[in-house]
């Protein structure tokens, strides 16, 4: 037996030899084929390493047959890292190598954005996720699964004007930018989705921050601040073509390509993109167009980027809702209010944006931003039997007919004719180790022109065609700086602390802002306002171990009153601005196939302003301070691999949103009085006590999925007043989403998808407004409702090559 297994042996180490091969190659640089010294070459399962040689050569000797993973690294380059499979032949590979960018996309907005050592509260959206979503959806539709986030649609299926409330906050409370350019409008603070449609095919990542989140620039966070970035740099070229279709005659139509990185240095990306659709509401079309184009220089330790972009839209308006007596009819839940075939809102924005960071020494960072946006549109509108002298024109007399001409139908157009521009910079610092400082801030002017035409009129007189019927001018500045620092006190306790003092002067009037102007009901308008804000932050985190945390940051921010706040204040009354007190305290751990985050919030508002059914001397709304409101509750956001092939994230939040006094003036026509009536702890309206959200996501191989997305939004109250009569139900949604991304030999990526919206044909309504009134002793209440589209699909096929 010793002799024949001696013999085996004498047979197999020979031919064990002989299956053995080399692995050979160079290792050079792509943009220029130079050889990259002490570049290392390793089969990660063998431990085997080879340093390349002075020609760019690398030898890896006696690998066995089988299939390894190959790593090819460099100081300065892109590591390399693919699968191979060795069999009985030498191998000879060749390895062009890319050089890293020592300033990148992302230093532009650090100063702006939460880190896991800041204090606060926040969510991440990365390109992966956001383009399994993107089906041509307006961008809040994307954000849904976010904890304490709600979102509506005017059509009713997501394209066309939507809306987002986080926290219950809705859009004017929230601060918007992109690439750290404040993007609210900066009279009525509201973000207008629709004017960037297909926006996300642009986006690298998104950071939410709740609450009043770390300094940033333009409106201040009063509920939450949403912070985008556009596109990073891609080191390969690219061509890419997405199309979507679904229900509603809906089509989105995309193509983007991208030069990636030429000789280390130059990179252009660009897109054109087109959705249209017909919308889920009766005539709540969309017809949306825009294009995206960004150019940038690397240089050693520099980036110049410019980014330009535009989005063109028409949507037919669906803005009035129906009336509660539709909702259960499933023909009159789909009517629109409108029926002139061109009552129509027509908008067109352009963005400019050019970025400059540099690193003059090490662990210094400096950035500036210069940017422009003009915006130009109307809303046109047929209006019967209107008030001559409401548009400011005298009665017509009839001479043959002995008759005068008071009222005409008519179509008017009124138009927002503005330009946004300014500069941001900031700087970030960390001379040692255990400290961070980051400064910055920006100076940004509003120059806006809002007046009205008429394009038609029944009877004429002296009208004259596209005369204006009103005109006024807005000019805006607002300047803001900020500092802020992190420190680790200790290896496992750090310290933060934000400083932001921000400056507004606001004026309104007419085109030269030396006399009054006209505003659209035809009174008479003409003030100014200056603030100075000093908004503190500071928070601590407890390092609990390499994966948990705990955290509590308190801040203050503030806040001045809208544009409509002081054109519709009652004479003689102006707005008083806002102040929020925010306290975030929360635990995070995360591990391999695990994470939790649970956070308690409280925000406490003096002199928020609240609609209180009170009106002008014109009937306009009114929104009135009130001295004492709050929000309160807690936010758990969970993350887990149940099995192999299921993953479950998921998140909850429970809240208590009060008003601690509250004045409801109620209107009575018969007499013509008004009445008071106080309310104690009542509800702050669209603020739901319950919102919840849950992905389970099964992979039926590697890159085929199945996701079921669920969504239930509590109760809500369309005013303060809680009362139920005055309220939306709460729904429960469900979609389910197919994901299925291909590699073909011809082709980077083939990407399809599937998504199924309101799966069980759920009939609710996310959004909606109320009126009451009196009329003798009998009380009256009109409610109307934004209802959704039930069970719909979207269906996206991708080809990037």
């Amino acid at each position: 037996m010793r002799h024949l297994a001696l013999q085996l042996l004498l047979w197999i180490v020979p031919l064990t030899l002989w299956s053995q091969v080399d692995i050979t190659g160079t290792v050079t640089q792509k943009s220029s084929g130079e050889p990259i010294l002490h570049a290392e070459v390793a089969i990660v399962e063998l431990g085997k390493l080879s340093t390349v040689n002075q020609a760019g050569a690398f030898r890896l000797s006696g690998i066995m047959p089988g299939t390894y993973t190959l790593r090819v690294s460099a100081p300065e380059f892109l590591t390399s890292v693919q699968s191979i499979t060795v069999g009985k032949q030498a191998l000879n590979m060749e390895f062009r190598m890319i050089r890293t960018i020592s300033v990148t996309d992302e230093v532009r907005i650090t100063a702006i954005r939460a880190s896991e050592k800041t204090a606060t509260t926040y969510s991440m959206l990365d390109k992966a996720e956001i383009q399994k979503q993107n089906y041509g959806q307006d961008l809040p539709f994307l954000l849904n699964q976010l904890p304490s986030t709600v979102v509506n649609s005017d059509a009713g299926a997501g394209i066309g004007y939507t809306g987002i409330r986080i926290r219950g906050s809705d859009p004017t409370r929230t601060n918007v930018t992109i690439n750290g350019i404040p993007l609210n409008d900066a009279e009525a603070h509201g973000v207008f989705w629709v004017d960037l449609p297909d926006f996300a095919s642009s986006v690298e990542n998104i950071q939410v921050q709740r609450g009043v989140g770390t300094s940033t620039n333009g409106a201040a966070a009063f509920g939450a601040s949403i912070n985008i970035q556009t596109n990073a740099l891609s080191y390969e070229p690219y061509t890419e073509i997405a199309n979507s279709f679904g229900s509603f005659n809906t089509l989105k139509n995309t193509l983007s390509a991208g030069t990636g990185l030429i000789n280390d240095r130059f990179s252009l990306d660009a897109r054109l993109s087109s959705i249209t659709s017909d919308g889920w509401i009766d005539r709540g079309s969309s017809d949306l167009k825009a294009y995206y184009v960004s150019g940038s220089y690397y240089g050693k330790k520099s980036l110049l980027k410019l980014n330009i972009f535009s989005g063109k839209e028409q949507t037919y308006q669906a803005w009035w809702g129906i009336p509660e007596s539709y909702l259960d009819d499933p023909q009159l839940r789909r009517s629109n209010y409108y029926t002139y075939d061109n009552e129509t809102d027509n908008y067109l924005q352009n963005h400019y944006q050019l970025h400059y960071s540099i690193e003059p020494v090490r662990n210094l960072n400096l950035n500036l931003s210069l940017h422009y946006t003009g915006g130009n549109g109307y809303y046109e509108q047929y209006r019967k039997d209107e008030s001559l002298s409401d548009y400011g024109f005298n009665d017509i007399f009839l001479i043959n007919h002995s008759d005068t001409i008071t009222t005409t139908d008519l179509i008017r157009r009124r138009w927002l004719d503005n330009r946004f521009y300014g500069f941001t910079w900031s700087g970030n610092y960390s001379p040692k180790g255990n400290i961070h400082l980051s400064a910055g801030g920006s100076w940004n002017q509003y120059d806006g022109y809002h007046f009205g035409e008429i394009i038609w009129a029944q009877y004429s007189g002296d009208l004259a065609i596209r005369d204006r019927y009103y005109d006024s001018r807005s000019l805006k500045n607002d300047f803001n700086s900020y500092a802020k620092a992190t420190l680790d006190i200790t290896s496992s306790l750090t310290a933060y602390a934000d400083l932001q003092v921000r400056q507004i002067d606001y004026s309104w009037g007419d085109s030269t802002l030396t006399g009054s102007g006209k505003d659209n009901d035809g009174r008479q308008i003409q003030g100014s306002v200056n603030y100075t804000f000093f908004n503190p932050k500071a928070g601590i985190t407890w390092q609990l171990g390499e994966r948990s945390n705990l955290y509590a940051s308190f801040s203050i921010g503030n806040r001045e009153p809208v544009r409509g706040d002081f054109i519709d204040a009652p004479q003689g009354r102006t707005p008083l601005p806002e102040t929020l007190r925010n306290l975030e305290a929360g635990y995070r751990i995360k591990r391999d196939h695990f994470s939790f985050h649970a956070n308690y919030f409280l925000m406490d508002y003096t002199n928020q302003l609240v609609l209180n059914g009170e009106l002008n001397d014109v009937g306009a709304s009114v929104r009135q301070n009130v001295a004492d409101s709050y929000r309160t509750g807690i936010e758990m956001v969970v993350s887990a691999r149940l099995f192999p092939r299921l993953n479950l994230a998921a998140n909850l939040t429970l809240s208590r949103n009060k008003i601690k006094s509250y004045d409801e003036y109620l209107y009575n026509y018969d007499p013509f009085e008004v009445e008071i009536i106080n309310y104690q702890n009542t509800d702050i309206s669209f603020s739901p006590s319950i919102i919840a959200g849950g992905t389970l996501t099964y992979k039926i191989w590697k890159e085929l999925e199945i996701s079921w997305l669920s969504k239930y939004v509590g109760k809500q109250y369309l005013d303060n007043t809680s009362n139920d009569d005055r309220a939306l139900d709460a729904f429960f949604v469900n979609d389910l989403r197919f994901s299925w991304t291909l590699y073909p030999s011809w082709a980077k990526e083939i990407r399809i998808g599937l998504l199924v919206n309101n799966l069980l044909n759920e009939q609710y309504e996310p959004n909606g407004y109320t009126y009451s009134y009196k009329y003798g002793a009998d009380t009256y209440t009109e409610n109307y409702y934004y209802p959704q589209a039930g069970t719909h699909y979207l269906a996206s096929l991708a080809l990037k090559f």
